[in-house]
């Protein structure tokens, strides 16, 4: 599928100057991409943006921003059949013990995304896993994003 339109992060104002490096997931890994692979972790809203940045405690210091996207091509993590396919299934991509299952290697949704990543994908639309996430908070994950993704900073706030 193609995604068009505005995506949404909050950032660790940490890393509000390089609002398009993706490095703080290249260093620490996540969900849908191993250490050493850089990635997005964008949202389909604001709302779901912050709560996925705060998923523990109160909330922190954050910084949100906007894009204007055109991924061309981004696997549907949403749809059960196209999971299915893919030897995989909705229950299997919310695994909470990812974090446990990458300090001993890769965990299964890793793998999954590097599959994807092998077949030319740029992205993966899934459901929020945040914990106050709802049914419709939707996120999509990007592995290739340059040329896909402008940065909304019309009055060059961030620098």
């Amino acid at each position: 599928m193609q995604y068009q339109g505005l995506l949404y992060r909050a950032l660790n104002p940490v890393w509000a100057r390089d609002p398009l490096s993706g490095e703080g997931a290249r260093r620490y890994g996540g969900r849908f991409n191993k250490r050493g692979r850089a990635a997005l972790y964008t949202a389909l809203s604001p709302d779901t943006a912050i709560k996925e940045a705060n998923q523990v405690g109160h909330l922190q210091p954050t910084t949100l921003v906007s894009y204007h996207a055109d991924i061309v091509r981004v696997f549907d993590g949403t749809d059960s059949d196209a999971l299915a396919a893919r030897g995989q299934t909705l229950e299997t991509l919310s695994a909470d013990d990812w974090r446990d299952r990458m300090a001993t290697g890769i965990a299964p949704t890793q793998a999954f995304a590097e599959e994807m990543i092998s077949k030319g994908y740029q992205g993966l639309l899934v459901q929020s896993y945040s914990r106050a996430a709802g049914p419709a908070d939707r996120n999509l994950v990007l592995w290739e994003w340059v040329a896909s993704l402008t940065l909304i900073d019309d009055e060059g706030r961030l620098g």
